[in-house]
């Protein structure tokens, strides 16, 4: 991510934290909580231009209302005070993909926002010479087959670097790196699924989350902010005293079983995997800069989600 779409990406989340503590603050007790990432944000707001602040605050508040709907205990007055929260930069890789963290002191409930602006990527994990994705994915260690697949290849691009070599100095680095490499991880997927069934919930909690939130993406060029509800624990949609709201959160089911990974038909550098439970991902491998490096980096992408994963258009006004 380029320094500016990072920024913008920052800017947007403040925009969301500002918008609902305009709308909450007008109708109980609510505090945003200054920790390091709303200074983070807020320096990021503030190198925006004019137009731009203008057009991150008509997408926020466009889904602002749905979102109090969808939650009546964020809205419920009972005196206490409700916190509005930045999630540390270190959260998501732990697993916590939320942004933004909702709660009340008072009673044991807490909801997310998870905020992307013009994408839908899910994570941007790696392949390195030194990263052992099944470790940090779902807890087993990569197999010795692994690492004797994948050394040879960051062998070769550990020496490539020293030279200084440019990626676009490789000759058919699709056949030479992204397809064994590619080849590599399916195989040792396969391994640890044979070795352990939970695999399949694990590598989607992994690259979705831990915990339960609401996915917000706002699409500039449509004009729309759209909400995706990812209820996979029931923590969501909870009614409040006075209230139960007008749409109903599915629990989403987690996968059980891995159907197929295998090659994205007529392409050398997508993998495809296919869960149960309406589970579908791509992993698009590409070098993520100019110079060679012995790391390679996932592009994450939903092909298929379950159906109980609504999607809410919120148009802009």
């Amino acid at each position: 991510m380029s320094t500016n779409s990072n920024d913008q990406g920052r800017a947007y989340e403040y925009a969301w934290i500002s918008s609902l503590y305009k709308t909450l603050s007008a109708i109980r007790k609510t505090r945003i909580v200054d920790n390091s990432s709303l200074e983070a944000n807020k320096r990021a707001w503030n190198v925006m231009d004019d137009d731009m602040q203008a057009l991150f605050e008509i997408s926020a508040n466009a889904a602002v209302d749905t979102i109090l709907e969808l939650e009546p205990l964020m809205s419920e007055n009972d005196g206490n005070e409700l916190l509005l929260e930045f999630q540390k930069d270190g959260a998501g890789i732990q697993g916590d993909v939320r942004d933004i963290v909702i709660k009340r002191n008072n009673i044991k409930w807490e909801i997310g926002l998870s905020i992307k602006h013009n994408h839908e990527a899910i994570k941007h994990s790696r392949l390195s010479h030194k990263l052992d994705f099944g470790e940090e994915w779902f807890g087993i260690p990569c197999t010795v087959n692994y690492w004797v697949d994948v050394n040879p290849i960051f062998d070769r691009l550990k020496e490539e670097k020293t030279k200084g070599k440019n990626w676009s100095d490789i000759s058919d680095k699709e056949g030479s790196v992204y397809i064994p490499l590619l080849k590599a991880f399916m195989d040792e997927i396969n391994r640890s699924y044979k070795a352990d069934e939970s695999i399949p919930r694990k590598i989607v909690e992994y690259l979705v989350g831990t915990s339960d939130y609401y996915k917000i993406v706002s699409h500039d060029n449509k004009r729309m902010t759209l909400i995706h509800t990812f209820n996979m624990h029931n923590t969501l949609n909870k009614p409040s005293k006075i209230k139960v709201s007008a749409i109903n959160v599915p629990i989403v089911e987690l996968p059980t079983e891995l159907i197929a990974i295998k090659f994205k038909k007529g392409s050398n550098n997508t993998v495809e995997m296919y869960l149960n439970n309406g589970w579908q991902l791509s992993f698009r491998i590409h070098n993520a800069s100019t110079k060679v490096e012995p790391s390679l980096k996932f592009d994450v992408q939903f092909i298929g989600i379950p159906v109980s994963i609504l999607s809410i258009e919120c148009k802009w006004k």
